[in-house]
């Protein structure tokens, strides 16, 4: 499977909108040196988190991705270590840009929270989060941790496209932002508006598409990572100030990455640790799974320019463990079970748009009352979704379903632009357990197929376990398969393998994703006891 950009003929910008230099670098040793001390494998995570923005607060690092129409938006992660990550929260509390996020009227497939950046200002020990949305405009949301809560400071009327905050060492706070054509904003001592913004560099012909910026003061000088998609990642650098001018050079050039058929490492940020050592997180183009978040050290020519450190000419699958301090804790795992306590969701799972949040709640289980009436998952509100750990892991649901109404659709979903399911169908006052498939969406995300039952088993009761199983690994044959129990014990395989689509174009991967909506009137409900991710 080729997932280089030269293969794609349009650049992510104008695909939604309209719906040669320094060589990675210097060699790392191998052997029994390197064997025997601690090391980590890529990808460091092996779930999606794409456009990774990461950065250091003391002893702690944090990193922010994208999430498209999925609500809450922007998820920030934490770790002590680089290579272990929890999922700490969200900056962006809602998608409130617009019906269509709430599908009301409208969907927002493929839109919403796109490459974005995640900065913290030490002179008021405050996070930003900045990011524009549909082209339109930029929101900043601050707080003062991560868990939030987080709240909308400020909107700007320029669209600041894959943007790159940098707080300055005068406090200043600067953007830098654009695809192709470069450019960099300054803005007001609060933030809260642009005082100036300026061209600084124009991408050469021969080199084609950069974008994604990431924007560092490093020794005194300015430098904006670029990625060239979806095959390499170039650095421009100024010793005149953010305005520049400012020159390039390559960083890499069709790597090859650490995930079997996967793409190119880019898109990422640079990171130092507090011993001094440079890295930095990339992602790797892995569908059907999505983007994994790969990381790799990183040294500096004598004239101030990076160089990632490969192992036998490519990105590493493994390197030495950064030397850090002992973490004070260990990370919350982000696969395992959850049964769904407190009062509110925990920061994995995000919604499929926004939630009509007076048909959920948590505590005692996860209580999924019918939203939406329709025949069409993709319209259906309330879809709530948990990233699919590589490289193949199992869900499983406990859901009791003695409230659902005729009429009333329950499961467990492999949730995408196209895609299956297992799960309940209560009509003429019986259930049946069946699989679906042939949810289908084209290119400008309309809905082309709502699915086909291909199989079905009686059941009786009012609870019923429900599994999918998922092989995100790219290439063939990328199967989902899905199976049920009456006991929680012996499962029963329902249909034939769902074979998992892995094109680009709708960018996030695969997830697995509970649903509970009506197709004749609302008022049934359904409730998830339990829910577990598990790996092999």
């Amino acid at each position: 499977m080729n997932l280089s950009w030269s293969h794609h003929p349009l650049t992510r910008r104008r695909t939604l909108a309209a719906a040669t230099g320094l060589a990675a670098g210097a060699l790392l040793p191998t052997g029994p040196a390197l064997a025997a001390a601690a090391q980590y494998t890529n990808p460091v995570i092996w779930q999606d988190f794409a456009d990774i923005d990461v950065m250091r607060v003391g002893d702690t690092y944090y990193a922010s991705a994208s999430t498209m129409h999925y609500s809450p938006g922007a998820p920030v992660l934490r770790s002590y270590d680089l290579v272990n990550w929890e999922i700490a929260g969200h900056a962006v509390p809602a998608l409130d840009f617009g019906a269509k996020y709430d599908l009301n009227g409208a969907r927002g497939y493929v839109r919403g929270i796109w490459a974005s950046s995640l900065a913290y200002r030490p002179s008021n020990r405050t996070f930003y989060w900045l990011g524009q949305i549909d082209f339109a405009r930029t929101y900043l949301y601050t707080a003062t941790a991560v868990e939030g809560p987080w709240s909308r400071l400020t909107t700007i009327s320029t669209p600041y496209y894959d943007a790159g905050l940098l707080v300055d060492t005068d406090d200043t706070l600067y953007v830098a932002y654009g695809n192709t054509t470069i450019s960099v904003a300054q803005l007001s001592r609060d933030g809260r508006s642009q005082v100036r913004t300026q061209e600084v560099f124009r991408t050469p012909s021969s080199v084609g598409t950069l974008e994604g910026a990431r924007f560092y003061k490093i020794n005194g000088q300015y430098y904006i990572f670029l990625t060239r998609p979806a095959n390499g990642q170039y650095i421009l650098k100024s010793s005149s100030g953010p305005f520049g001018p400012y020159t390039m050079r390559q960083v890499l050039l069709d790597l090859r990455g650490p995930i079997p058929g996967g793409g190119v490492p880019h898109q990422g940020g640079l990171v130092r640790t507090q011993s001094g050592a440079w890295y930095y997180m990339a992602f790797v183009d892995a569908y059907p799974g999505g983007r994994m978040p790969a990381l790799a050290p990183v040294t500096w020519t004598a004239d101030g320019w990076p160089v990632v450190q490969l192992v036998d000419g490519a990105w590493g699958t493994t390197y030495p463990s950064p030397a850090v301090p002992t973490p004070p804790r260990q990370v919350t795992p982000m696969t395992g079970v959850d049964t769904f306590d407190g009062t509110s969701l925990k920061p994995r799972w995000e919604w499929n748009h926004n939630p009509d949040n007076t048909k959920w709640s948590v505590g005692n289980g996860l209580t999924l009352r019918t939203a939406t009436v329709t025949h069409d998952l993709y319209w259906a509100r309330n879809t709530l979704t948990h990233r699919i750990q590589g490289p193949t892991s199992t869900a499983t649901v406990q859901l009791d379903h003695s409230a659902m109404r005729d009429g009333d659709r329950a499961g467990l979903a492999l949730l995408r632009d196209s895609s299956a399911w297992i799960g309940l169908k209560r009509d003429g006052g019986a259930t049946r357990v069946v699989t679906v498939t042939g949810l289908t969406m084209d290119g400008n995300w309309n809905t082309t197929g709502t699915g086909t039952e291909v199989a079905s088993a009686p059941v009786s009761g009012g609870r019923v376990w429900l599994r999918a199983n998922a092989d995100i690994r790219p290439g063939a044959p990328r199967p989902g398969t899905f199976s049920y129990s009456t006991d929680g014990i012996t499962f029963t395989r329902l249909g034939p393998a769902f074979s998992m689509g892995n094109d680009w174009r709708f960018f996030m991967g695969y997830r697995f994703a509970l649903f509970n909506h009506a197709t004749q009137a609302l008022g049934g409900a359904v409730r998830v006891t339990r829910f577990e991710v598990s790996t092999p």
